[in-house]
């Protein structure tokens, strides 16, 4: 038979080979550290002709920062035999189907630019249940014990779709609490093991994953619990609930046993901003406990009881910023803040923009993102009437957007790249206010919930946002202007 018509058992014979050449090479230390120097050679060598070639030094050296942070990342997880074996065989079965039989994948996003002169979404962020076992003061989704959930023919088909017309193989599924999703006798791990050609991360509270659930993820290997924590011991307990702290950690012991990779995901606040990137935090966190991977996600006012005096000031951003990079730099951690990275994507990716992506919630209203809480279509009537993704992502709302990105900032790679936009202040609801609300007032897409329609009603919740985005532009454009441009 030929390679084409047997290469499934070919490709999985190839990738069962990989995942126990990685193990090898685990363990045989010199052969795994000549490697890893030469390609730290071959990274630092590519970004700095990058940064000649650009005029943008410093955007370049942190874009080169951090793919040095993900390769001594994966050493680590090779090091300390923190990856199964099931995980190297789903993650390396993901890779070669990319490399060697890309043309499915390449067609349709080559399809889909000739279409729309743009990339699709390279990932879905779906949240199929809004319940949840916790209550944390400020949860952006306002969760409950007895939430909204998307059916169980709906959420696989979200996947199916994002697959054939996009060509995603990366989903984010966050919650409410994901390991609580159940319909028609179905839960999460059902949807990850089903979907072993596509890769997930869980964003979870942690608390659910006993012995069983640590042992299935690993058996998956296609997916990676992202746990939230506030800081230490004292902090998260004081957001989260008590005893939660030491649940988490038993958890991080499990999925360490059942050699499941797993990072963590902060909520920085006005109140924690500075024990999140501590020394102490992240020698816990990255050294003692094993996580791979951190998200940062600064506190935004929305969900249950908006409150902007939650939010990190602009001046706790800043530091924010600098420490991360720092971090990133100094530790190599692969360590990214959802509006502090933005140097990374060349600016916001909400509604698809950029190769980005949407986010579904549990009843199916379809918003830019996680964080902007205003949805023009419900994806269970979109597809009642017969439409796609395809249609979804072509939404007025979504598509002007698109263009704000666009003209704010078209990219590194433009012809005249940033010529105003400042990538320290990418996000049209955190960093241009005025700018987003004339959007909404524009193309009227409903809030999601009620918490998003008093926001909008409420006028000093407007001119709070406004405040912020002044003092925060005031802080940050002379950093731009100064490190940046060129």
């Amino acid at each position: 038979m030929s390679l084409r018509n047997n290469g499934e058992d070919w490709l999985e014979g190839l990738t069962n080979g990989l995942g126990f050449g990685a193990r090898i090479l685990g363990r045989i230390g010199p052969v795994r550290k000549s490697f890893i120097k030469a390609y730290d050679q071959h990274i630092r060598s590519t970004y700095e002709n990058l940064a000649r070639a650009s005029g943008q030094p410093t955007l370049v050296e942190q874009r080169r920062d951090m793919a040095l942070a993900i390769l001594h990342t994966m050493d680590r997880a090779v090091t300390r035999d923190l990856l199964g074996p099931a995980t190297l065989k789903g993650t390396l079965n993901i890779i070669a189907r990319e490399i060697l039989f890309p043309e499915t994948n390449q067609q349709i996003k080559a399809d889909f630019i000739a279409r729309n002169d743009c990339l699709p979404p390279g990932l879905l962020v779906i949240s199929p249940t809004k319940a949840c076992n916790l209550h944390c003061s400020g949860c952006y989704a306002d969760s409950n014990q007895r939430g909204e959930k998307l059916d169980w023919l709906t959420l696989q088909r979200i996947i199916d779709e994002a697959k054939k017309l996009w060509g995603t193989n990366f989903f984010v599924i966050s919650g409410g609490e994901p390991f609580l999703y159940q319909d028609q006798k179905k839960g999460i791990l059902d949807l990850v093991e089903r979907n072993q050609d596509v890769f997930f991360q869980l964003f979870t509270n942690g608390t659910l994953i006993d012995e069983g659930v640590a042992q299935r993820l690993g058996k998956a290997g296609n997916v990676t619990p992202g746990i939230s924590i506030e800081g230490l011991k004292e902090t998260t307990n004081r957001r989260r609930g008590p005893g939660v702290f030491d649940k988490v950690v038993n958890t991080m012991d499990l999925l360490n046993q059942a050699r499941v990779p797993f990072g963590v995901s902060i909520t920085a606040t006005r109140a924690n901003f500075g024990e999140i990137l501590s020394d102490q935090t992240l020698n816990f966190f990255f050294e003692e406990m094993g996580a791979l991977y951190g998200w940062l996600f600064q506190y935004m006012p929305i969900g249950r009881t908006p409150d902007l005096s939650l939010m990190p000031t602009p001046k706790q951003r800043l530091f924010l910023f600098q420490r991360m990079w720092e971090t990133v730099r100094n530790k190599q951690y692969f360590l990214a803040d959802f509006w502090n990275s933005g140097v990374l994507s060349d600016g916001c990716i909400a509604a698809g923009g950029r190769g980005g992506y949407l986010h579904v919630d549990w009843n199916g209203n379809v918003a830019p993102c996680v964080f902007m809480p205003y949805s023009p279509i419900n994806i269970k009537n979109a597809f009642a009437q017969g439409k796609n993704l395809n249609d979804i992502w072509a939404e007025p709302f979504f598509a002007a957007l698109r263009k704000w990105q666009q003209d704010y900032n078209p990219g590194l790679n433009s012809p005249q790249p940033h010529p105003n936009g400042n990538l320290l202040r990418p996000c049209p609801i955190r960093d241009h206010y005025r700018e987003f609300r004339q959007l909404l007032d524009q193309y009227q897409p409903q809030p999601i919930d009620e918490n998003a329609r008093q926001a909008l009603e409420d006028p000093d919740y407007q001119k709070g946002m406004e405040k912020f985005d002044r003092k925060w532009a005031s802080l940050v454009d002379p950093i731009w202007k100064k490190d940046y441009s060129s």
